[in-house]
């Protein structure tokens, strides 16, 4: 990024504060939401991930430590409160069924051509962000179908960017939304841990200069993003799920974007 102009730096750093805010407030979208933008600033894609993995890794493991701080701090006045802020059945259920998949996406070997599959999933999770929105969340009624879901985000996990879309619609009809967002971050730790481990064996440039800038960045968006949380959490449940299905609108619509205008 040596190249690059003042303002061009100064919009990177406000992508990043973006990134943070998006990140800690739903769980997930952080990259998918911001990427795309990025790009358009600089088409090096290898550039950016390293950096966004790594703040995905340190922020989730912040989160989740001080989530689970507070639970312990509130059970302690209620008892009724739960002592966990990750459902850990739902990743027992997850995490087999992705990783082989995972691996296969991270190997870079492809069936498909990546940009078909990416449409494919942001067209289908469109209809259920709607169905969010609409305040009208529908389930697959199959488990058949939400461990196919599940596989194929593994896979696309490993390939791409995108698996929030078709993950969070499966943990979002098992898991309760006072677990949700820290649930997920556990899962994406995993599966990022795995893609970074693939970076350094590749010998990916980790970009280690630039996080000295954009990790405060981050940090900023990273706050306001924990107190949108916490009003989304307050709030009654129609509106929890519009907030859902926006953000996972947004994140479809974004990928279409970068899909057909191919940046």
């Amino acid at each position: 990024m040596a190249d690059l102009e003042v303002w061009q730096y100064a919009c990177i750093g406000l992508l990043f504060v973006w990134s943070g805010f998006v990140r800690s407030g739903l769980g997930f979208g952080g990259a998918v939401l911001t990427l795309p933008f990025l790009l358009i600033l600089l088409n090096a894609p290898l550039v950016f991930l390293p950096i966004i993995a790594v703040h995905l890794l340190f922020f989730s493991a912040l989160t989740i430590g001080l989530a689970k701080w507070e639970a312990r701090r509130r059970r302690e006045a209620d008892q009724n409160t739960p002592a966990d802020t990750v459902n850990w059945a739902f990743l027992r259920y997850a995490l087999p069924l992705m990783l082989v998949p995972k691996l296969i996406g991270v190997a870079g070997v492809i069936t498909l051509p990546a940009d078909v599959v990416s449409a494919f999933i942001f067209a289908l999770v469109s209809i259920y962000a709607v169905s969010y929105i609409l305040n009208r969340p529908f389930r697959s009624g199959s488990r058949r179908v939400d461990a196919l879901f599940m596989i194929i985000g593994g896979y696309v996990s490993g390939t791409s960017l995108v698996a929030a879309p078709l993950v969070v619609p499966v943990a979002a009809s098992r898991v309760r939304r006072e677990q949700l967002r820290d649930t997920l971050f556990v899962l994406w730790f995993i599966l990022v841990g795995i893609k970074l481990a693939a970076f350094v064996i590749s010998g990916v440039d980790l970009q280690w200069e630039h996080h000295l800038w954009l990790l405060p960045c981050a940090a900023v968006g990273h706050v306001l993003g924990l107190r949108f949380h916490r009003f989304t959490l307050r709030a009654e449940t129609s509106m929890f799920f519009r907030v859902l299905g926006g953000g996972l609108l947004a994140v479809s619509l974004a990928g279409l974007a970068r899909i057909f205008l191919g940046y």
